[in-house]
């Protein structure tokens, strides 16, 4: 029996050319699934590109997006990950404080570090598990952050 919200990771190796996310995104839609995390970028020395999508569903509706996904032209490879590495990156805008070392560390202990300091904010990397990341957002909170930009999660095979 199939867990309904179980989280998802699916990779679809594409053509590159216009149209074709739209394609992909609206079998989702269809379904009435939400793309939680969606990442997309041309595969050196190619012409395709990776799409990483994460969702939740269940077995039996994401075995369909497969098979419809399979079916669109310029489609040459679908993924549904099981044994995966996965990471995802957020950068964090800090304001200009005397923490700047406590920041630092705490960026460090999830992959991460201060990638530019301004005269009025800081701003930090990390780059991590999603679950990970989930846990330095709310890490960082104590350190009123000002804005807050996560990445799409990218996985692959091992």
């Amino acid at each position: 029996m199939s867990i309904e919200n179980e989280r998802r990771v699916i990779s679809v190796i594409v053509m590159n050319e216009s149209s074709v996310l739209a394609r992909v995104t609206s079998l989702f839609a269809a379904r009435g699934y939400n793309i939680n995390s969606l990442t997309v970028a041309p595969i050196p020395n190619s012409e395709m590109s990776h799409i990483t999508i994460e969702t939740e569903g269940s077995s039996k509706v994401m075995e369909q997006i497969t098979k419809q996904l399979h079916k669109l032209i310029p489609v040459y490879k679908v993924i549904e990950h099981e044994e995966m590495v996965e990471k995802e990156m957020v950068l964090v805008k800090f304001p200009i404080a005397e923490n700047l070392s406590d920041i630092s560390a705490l960026c460090s202990a999830y992959n991460g570090g201060i990638v530019n300091v301004g005269t009025e904010m800081v701003i930090a990397m990390a780059a991590d598990e999603p679950c990970r990341i989930k846990h330095f957002i709310e890490a960082t909170e104590r350190y009123n952050p000002i804005e807050v930009v996560r990445g799409g999660v990218v996985a692959i095979e091992r």
